[in-house]
């Protein structure tokens, strides 16, 4: 058996990767160090007994410095109506563009809540780990909306998909 390179493996992981289809999310936070946010689907629950999730957020992300001064992030899921939301967040767009597109609240944390997602968490990082690249955020669930939409936003096989 041919040994794979650290390259080859890289690339098989990614190629696998796009076939796990995930929810897009915008991940927002406000505070102190500012407002920032960012597009993610590496996002999913780790307990309902207290409310928490996970989220990754890549170190050469410029929301990082953000996110982890100010604590606290809002974790918005798109809904299929909001695929251009994520092109703005996901990219280089200037932030204050970033928000300008969309129409935003706040809850207890003060992390900006996207009006018309499919649902939102409104969250206190409670710790964080070093995941390679990323760091993995534990954050405490301390209020969410439900909002009526029926098709969510996917992104799957490098692409944006609703269902």
């Amino acid at each position: 058996m041919e040994t794979k390179t650290a390259e080859d493996l890289s690339l098989g992981f990614r190629n696998a990767m796009s076939r796990l289809a995930g929810a897009v999310n915008i991940v927002t936070t406000d505070g102190p160090a500012g407002k920032a946010g960012f597009a993610a689907t590496a996002v999913c629950s780790v307990s309902d007994s207290p409310p928490t999730l996970l989220v990754c957020l890549n170190r050469n992300s410029s929301a990082y410095k953000f996110v982890v001064e100010n604590g606290v992030v809002c974790v918005n899921t798109l809904a299929a109506d909001q695929e251009q939301l994520s092109s703005l967040f996901g990219g280089k767009t200037p932030i204050e563009e970033r928000f300008a597109a969309g129409e935003w609240n706040k809850l207890e944390t003060g992390s900006p809540v996207l009006t018309g997602a499919l649902c939102s968490f409104d969250c206190q990082i409670r710790t964080i780990h070093d995941g390679g690249t990323h760091d993995i955020l534990i954050c405490d669930v301390r209020d969410t909306v439900v909002n009526t939409g029926e098709e969510a936003l996917i992104y799957f096989k490098r692409a944006y998909r609703h269902i």
